[in-house]
């Protein structure tokens, strides 16, 4: 079982370098942020990410949790990891000062994420879910409930989850039959939830459920949907009407307890759940779409850090297999090297780069997703606009990308990467709920068509094509045959992307099935096209670095050699994803199952 090593010199590269930490407004308290003070953040979270929560990741997808009784236990070492995790101020990375968080950027703290997902995703799950339940309750509820749950949320003395899959309700959130019926004190919440992670653990004395139900009374449909907050316990310490019925048996993150919530007739004598009404009535799916927008970035980001982690995961294993004699000539005519590791084969290089740049490209990409937020936040209404395009790109492309990556590191290995012994295939089944989860990568594709693009009457399209442009301008005047072919690769994809967005509007004017059905290869194509922008961005850095004489040589010439195989073998995908869009659209409708 390898060990996960935080990339920490490759993700200030990106943050530097690619995406841009002068562009991420002032702290309040520690001002301009650069690499050495962002560092000095990275590296002991790094510790925590490598030396004990990934040091419990095999043993607990091994062990999974337990329920009995309503009760559900952790596997071993995982609430220890919490408390350690909440010591180090790790909950509070992020949040409002005002509530006791630190005010750090997103950027900042994408990057501290990725390595919680990285070394242990079951365990990272539940700081993610908080901290949407935090964002939700934050932009949504009254003072008083602010004043209530946001200091121990945000200290992870308390955690938070979000509640609105039912057996009958998955992505149609207004088939929804949770009822709330009105009391002389607010609210009674009656109603079961299914798929709901960390609805019951024991890393904390309070849960705080952010739960979808509908008025008594209220309009059918999404219209009449309302958000509460329903505590595990009440204030005065009594315990509420809800209770965990139930854990899943899944294909993967086995130590994350995805739990059946039963709210109100769970003992028959407490008259439903008490639940707090956040904002206004029947505007629950608005606010919950700030904290499903907030989970669809850290799901992207959790694909980046799996794929990362079974990298390193192959990447070592190839290093340390000895298999078959090389072919290269150099080597024949040396005695020793009759039989070498398989990182010394081409195909195993090509996996492993393939693997590598992807990782990179999906890094960068949500990165950028990050700074966006930043600035969203600061006012600029530019930036509020390309993370809402940016979101359903980086959910969908990087939880694609991670189960290739993974199912790549599998396959490295060899017969061995179909033994559970290993490790290899942990990452593989880990990495699979991630295009599923947070919407289907499929409603990730209906978003960006249908509200992201069509809406808008592409606009916020048309504004984030320039910086293609302006890429592609950098690309053409700088020298060597690394950039030439990225640039040439680039400039195909944007060119392939931009008929397919003019086609899309006529599909959509003549009939919105044939939109929604090129949907999914219309994201892979501006996506993929996003992802090789972000590539081309790092090769110029690289590039400039090298000719400055800055930076270590061998990581930067291998960023250069990364962006150019991203280029020339995964950017072609892009583009055929983008031109089938032209081609497809009613060959899909007229099918019939």
């Amino acid at each position: 079982m390898t060990n996960y090593t935080p990339p920490v010199q490759d993700m200030l590269f990106v943050l530097d370098n690619v995406v841009g930490l002068a562009s991420v407004p002032e702290h309040p308290d520690l001002g301009k942020l650069d690499a050495d003070s962002v560092a000095s953040i990275l590296e002991p979270a790094a510790d925590l990410a490598s030396n004990v929560l990934a040091s419990i990741n095999h043993s607990g997808d091994k062990d999974g949790t337990k329920l009995k009784e309503g009760v559900v236990t952790t596997a071993g070492g995982f609430k220890d990891a919490y408390r350690q995790y909440c010591e180090g101020g790790w909950n509070a990375v992020v949040f409002d000062q005002t509530h006791g968080g630190q005010g750090l950027p997103w950027l900042v703290a994408f990057a501290v994420q990725e390595m919680w997902q990285g070394a242990n995703m079951s365990f990272g799950l539940c700081p993610l879910l908080n901290q949407g339940a935090v964002e939700a309750i934050e932009a949504h509820a009254s003072e008083d409930l602010k004043h209530t749950y946001l200091p121990k949320m945000i200290s992870g003395e308390w955690t938070g989850t979000m509640n609105l899959t039912e057996p009958q309700a998955g992505s149609d959130l207004a088939a929804v039959t949770t009822k709330a019926k009105r009391d002389s004190n607010g609210f009674r919440i009656f109603g079961q939830k299914i798929f709901i992670t960390y609805g019951e653990h024991d890393f904390t004395d309070n849960i705080i459920h952010l739960v979808l139900a509908r008025i008594e009374g209220a309009p059918e449909g999404v219209k009449g949907i309302s958000l509460f907050i329903v505590p595990k316990f009440l204030q005065d310490g009594s315990r509420n009407d809800v209770l965990c019925t139930g854990i899943e048996h899944k294909l993967g993150i086995h130590a994350s307890p995805t739990c059946t919530m039963q709210f109100g007739d769970v003992t028959g004598d407490r008259g439903g759940a008490v639940g707090y009404l956040v904002g206004a009535e029947n505007e629950g799916l608005k606010y919950m779409f700030t904290m499903m927008n907030n989970a669809r970035l850290s799901v992207g980001l959790q694909g980046v850090a799996i794929a990362e982690r079974s990298y390193q995961h192959a990447l070592a294993y190839a290093r340390d297999r000895v298999q078959g004699a090389s072919l290269s000539k150099k080597d024949a005519a040396k005695k020793d090297t009759a039989r070498v590791t398989i990182s010394h084969h081409a195909d195993v290089k090509r996996m492993l780069l393939s693997m590598a740049s992807q990782v990179e490209a999906g890094r960068a990409l949500a990165y950028e997703a990050a700074l966006c937020l930043d600035l969203a936040k600061a006012g600029d209404v530019a930036a509020r606009a390309k993370v809402d395009l940016l979101t359903p790109l980086v959910k969908s492309w990087c939880t694609d990308m991670s189960v290739e990556v993974a199912s790549t590191g599998v396959q490295i290995h060899g017969g061995m990467g179909f033994i559970e012994e290993t490790g290899a295939a942990q990452y593989y089944r880990d990495a699979r709920i991630l295009p599923i989860y947070e919407g289907t990568n499929g409603i990730q594709s209906a978003d960006l068509v249908f509200r992201k693009i069509l809406r808008d009457k592409g606009e916020a399209l048309k504004v984030y094509l320039k910086e293609f442009e302006a890429v592609l301008g950098d690309l053409k005047s700088a020298k060597g045959d690394d950039l030439e072919t990225i640039h040439a690769q680039l400039k195909m994809c944007y060119e392939a992307v931009g008929k397919a967005s003019q086609h899309l509007g006529v599909l959509a004017a003549e009939d919105m099935e044939y939109a929604a059905a090129v949907s999914v290869p219309y994201l892979r194509g501006l996506a993929g096209g996003a992802a090789g922008l972000m590539m081309a961005r790092s090769a110029l850095a690289a590039q400039e670095l090298l000719s400055s004489a800055e930076g270590d040589p061998v990581f930067l010439n291998k960023k250069i050699l990364h962006a150019r195989f991203f280029a020339e073998s995964h950017l072609p995908i892009a583009t055929a994803a983008a031109q089938s869009v032209l081609t497809s659209a009613r060959t899909i409708v007229a099918a019939e199952f």
